[in-house]
């Protein structure tokens, strides 16, 4: 594989947020661009906690799809402490669900409505184990005492470790982590456990936040941790072990809500993501990893087959937009700060053809 140009199959998002309306129709397109698939996040106002929003949502992502791109939309629900079984069960039987996502209550952007106390959902867990349908996580616990630093460490003893130990047949994905606690967890993990890890927790650490001022653009949740756990993150990701795998976690808030008396949580990096990941792998020397990471080890965790088109990327320096207009208007409302924002990245996707063609 050459250092310069590398081709490889066609990658898949495992964490996804689109939102909905204006930014939906925006955010579609560069994500469909690259990745084939995507498993879409439910988080939004209100959330998706049935099989017609399920629906209905798909549809809105469809009809943002380029008519000359082919993309699929995955679609997931929302646990609530009251949602029925029957809604997995028939989600999972229609084939309309491919996953259900657990946010506890107020740990992210509107997870209001998310899972007050774990063990107020055994019985859908129980349903969950039962039918195949793999359970997402956003592992952090929402304790006032506990320090933000340390959310993600205190989900893991005090409910994940749990929870594996009762169903340890659950397939289940802790999403987008960001210390090497949870590094160590999953490698040393007797359940059927994957970890997503995004671009811009491989590229940050906390002090990004802090860097000139109060930097929003590199706030997410959870948040970006000390050096040592951004280290650990980027020797798990070209580990090659098959527990970790991609998911951008790309999160967009227009300028005004990321920029404001309680800037949202979210870092957006549709536009970019699949180059920043090729810079990671490239500055540890294991380019020749990527593939494994981005398109093959999601597919095996889901039991879906691998995508039949390939990409190529070429070490050619591109200058990242400052902004990411929705609508080419100059004002508050109508754009976003992508990551990298102003930053030159060392690789460019170049184009998409048929595996048969890669070399």
């Amino acid at each position: 594989m050459s250092k310069e140009r590398i081709t490889l199959r066609q990658p898949d998002d495992w964490h996804l947020h689109l939102r909905d309306g204006d930014i939906l129709n925006a955010v579609v397109p560069p994500t469909a661009k690259v990745f084939r698939r995507a498993v879409v996040m439910p988080n939004l106002q209100p959330p998706i906690t049935s099989l017609q929003a399920a629906i209905d949502y798909k549809q809105r992502i469809m009809n943002a799809i380029p008519t000359e791109v082919a993309f699929t939309p995955l679609m997931t629900v929302y646990l609530t402490d009251d949602i029925s079984s029957e809604v997995l069960r028939e989600g999972h039987k229609e084939g309309v669900l491919m996953a259900a996502k657990l946010y506890p209550a107020n740990s992210t952007t509107n997870s209001s409505g998310g899972v007050t106390d774990i063990k107020n959902i055994y019985s859908i867990f129980e349903t969950m184990e039962e039918i195949g349908l793999p359970l997402l996580i956003h592992g952090e616990v929402t304790d006032q005492d506990v320090d933000i630093f340390d959310r993600e460490s205190v989900f893991i003893e005090r409910y994940l470790d749990p929870l594996l130990t009762k169903f340890p047949d659950i397939r289940t994905v802790l999403e987008h982590i960001t210390t090497d606690d949870a590094v160590q967890y999953v490698q040393a993990s007797n359940a059927k456990l994957a970890a997503t890890i995004t671009p811009h927790h491989l590229h940050i650490n906390r002090n990004a936040i802090f860097q000139d001022g109060l930097r929003s653009d590199f706030f997410c949740l959870p948040v970006a941790k000390r050096e040592r756990h951004r280290i650990a993150l980027r020797r798990a990701a070209i580990s090659g072990e098959p527990c970790f795998f991609l998911g951008t976690d790309s999160a967009p808030h227009l300028r005004e809500s990321k920029e404001s008396a309680c800037g949202c949580a979210g870092i957006f990096n549709a536009i970019n993501a699949i180059e920043s990941y090729a810079q990671v792998f490239d500055e540890e020397g294991a380019i020749e990893r990527l593939e494994a990471f981005a398109s093959e080890f999601g597919p095996a965790f889901y039991k879906l087959p691998l995508n039949e088109n390939s990409i190529t990327l070429v070490k050619k320096a591109i200058k990242i937009p400052s902004r990411f207009e929705l609508n080419n208007a100059d004002d508050l409302s109508n754009y976003i700060v992508p990551f990298h924002a102003g930053e030159t990245l060392n690789w460019s996707f170049e184009s998409i053809q048929p595996f048969s063609q890669k070399v």
